[in-house]
């Protein structure tokens, strides 16, 4: 770490010199503005115009990818915060059919990503996302509930031998990937640019790596709604085979599922100790029904038997990954003061 001595200029004026490499790296030179962010404990960070500018763009150079590579490339550089992607083809080449299919893929999978100029060698494309129209809070509770609807809509699927139901849920989860690598963009582009932060709803930056963990176990519960939905659709009759006061158990259990889901996103926004308490405390009450429900069961053929573990696998999973975020929310709530804390 350098240190830096400060001087004082005036009555109420002190200074610090800025170092030399930083200055040439972001072409700050006398007479240039930079902007100030006060940030919690006592942090203050200088930045660069370069840093606040939103043009920022990225080439990706499909010689040596092939059509998956250059897909990624886009998603990642999406979620890195470019404004503008191109995608070129070798000097004096033009851009194969699958690179052109992998472009107009990535499109389809990311909010706000749209083509806006295209020729044999090269095309453009432009994210038109506003870090100002979202709020990490708001997208990690539409997250959350769209992994909601589909494990609902994937269980009532299975109740009622419902496969459009089923579908309706596999359907969501393109939704669901889109929240996420969204929030993943967000979150990228306020680390880099602090001045974003308050834009999206933070006062600084600290939340940002927990929101992250959040961002990525909501994703995975949907994942575990789409492996629900998809035994719906594989199975006999696109039912389980249990009677209905199994099935009921079933719903409930997923009802409470849903419940400390939601409450763990609640406990991560609101910085909620107590509603983080909650959270554990509802889990333990459902700590062994996936067990109880299994050993009610009554002999069946191993096929039947394997889908009803994996259901209730898949929603014991999302109760623990609803555990984590809390515990997260408890970092959180528990780094500012509150009637359980006091910070000196």
């Amino acid at each position: 770490m350098e240190t830096r001595k400060v001087q004082r200029l005036g009555p109420s004026t002190l200074a610090m010199t800025l170092p030399a490499e930083w200055a040439s790296k972001h072409n700050v030179e006398k007479g240039d503005e930079v902007s100030l962010r006060m940030g919690g404990k006592g942090t203050l960070t200088v930045l660069p115009e370069s840093v606040q500018s939103e043009e920022s763009q990225a080439t990706i150079h499909a010689a040596d990818l092939n059509a998956d590579a250059v897909e990624r490339a886009i998603v990642a550089q999406y979620v890195l915060g470019r404004r503008i992607i191109h995608v070129e083809a070798p000097e004096g080449g033009t851009l194969d059919s699958a690179h052109i299919n992998a472009v107009y893929n990535a499109e389809t999978q990311l909010m706000g990503l749209g083509v806006i100029e295209e020729t044999p060698e090269r095309i453009a494309i432009r994210c038109s996302v506003d870090p100002e129209d979202f709020t990490l809070n708001n997208l990690l509770e539409r997250l959350e509930s769209t992994g909601s609807t589909m494990r609902n809509e994937a269980i009532k699927s299975l109740a009622h031998g419902n496969p459009d139901l089923a579908q309706r849920a596999l359907n969501r989860e393109r939704q669901a990937n889109k929240i996420f690598v969204l929030l993943l963009r967000l979150i990228f582009t306020a680390y880099q640019n602090p001045n974003l932060a308050r834009a999206i709803g933070l006062d600084d930056g600290f939340p940002l790596i927990g929101y992250r963990s959040i961002a990525k176990n909501l994703e995975l519960t949907a994942d575990n709604a789409e492996d629900i939905a998809e035994i719906a659709l594989e199975a006999t009759d696109h039912s389980l085979n249990v009677e209905s006061s199994t099935m009921r158990r079933i719903r409930e259990f997923t009802d409470k599922v849903n419940e400390i889901s939601e409450l763990a996103v609640q406990a991560a926004v609101e910085r909620d100790y107590d509603t983080a308490i909650k959270v554990r405390e509802e889990y333990a009450k459902i700590g062994d029904r996936e067990h109880e429900i299994l050993d009610d069961l009554p002999e069946m053929d191993n096929e039947s038997l394997l889908q009803i573990r994996e259901v209730l696998v898949s929603l014991r999973q999302t109760a623990e990954y609803a555990v984590r975020n809390a515990e997260i929310a408890t970092n959180l709530a528990l780094n500012e003061e509150s009637e359980h804390t006091t910070i000196e």
